[in-house]
């Protein structure tokens, strides 16, 4: 390119309106089942508002910034499925989801951190989980029960699960017994400093 051009082009160019910034990523496409607060390094939603966020602020969870999962957030991640028995019919069922560790790595959670996660449950059952343990139980974020998608008012919109029939420390507990951990009805995750 000779050097008169190369000059009038970045001349011209110079007076065109420069590109607009990229915007932020977009926030939940549809009604957000999951969210995640605490200690995240990605965010897409800011505070609690105690006006629309009801059901948090009455189990008294608070923050000023967090992330949002819909379903299809959810459903991007890759997918893992469990078989287990399940306490309520002593059947066993194919539960499927990402598992916790991915959720919590697509929020900025490293995997090596030490941290305490609250699963909450939306009849208020809530349980504390160290991340070290919910990756060595594989704890899923099951979305579907037999290839359904687990409903509001059974076990969903999400169920923090795992395969309690193949882990050391649950398998020879009675049925009942094994699912403490497990909040059923999930639809809050604080990430707290261990």
């Amino acid at each position: 390119m000779k050097k008169r051009d190369f000059l009038t082009r970045c001349a011209v160019a110079s007076m065109l309106p420069a590109a607009p910034a990229l915007a932020a990523p977009a926030g939940p496409e549809g009604p957000v089942l999951l969210t995640i607060s605490g200690a995240l390094g990605r965010t897409n939603r800011p505070g609690l508002d105690p006006v629309l966020d009801q059901m948090m602020h009455k189990h008294g969870i608070g923050f000023d910034k967090a992330f949002g999962f819909d379903a299809r957030a959810l459903a991007r991640l890759p997918q893992v499925r469990i078989k287990p028995t399940l306490e309520y019919d002593a059947l066993a069922h194919t539960l499927s989801g990402p598992l916790l560790s991915t959720v919590l790595e697509a929020v900025g959670v490293a995997p090596d951190r030490s941290v305490q996660l609250g699963l909450r449950a939306v009849d208020g059952y809530n349980v504390q989980i160290s991340q070290r343990d919910a990756r060595a139980y594989r704890m899923l974020i099951a979305t579907h029960a037999d290839a359904k998608p687990l409903a509001l008012g059974g076990l969903g919109p999400q169920w923090a699960v795992f395969d309690a029939d193949n882990l050391a420390p649950f398998k020879d507990k009675p049925l009942k017994e094994r699912f403490a951990l497990c909040p059923w009805g999930l639809y809050h995750i604080g990430v707290a400093p261990a």
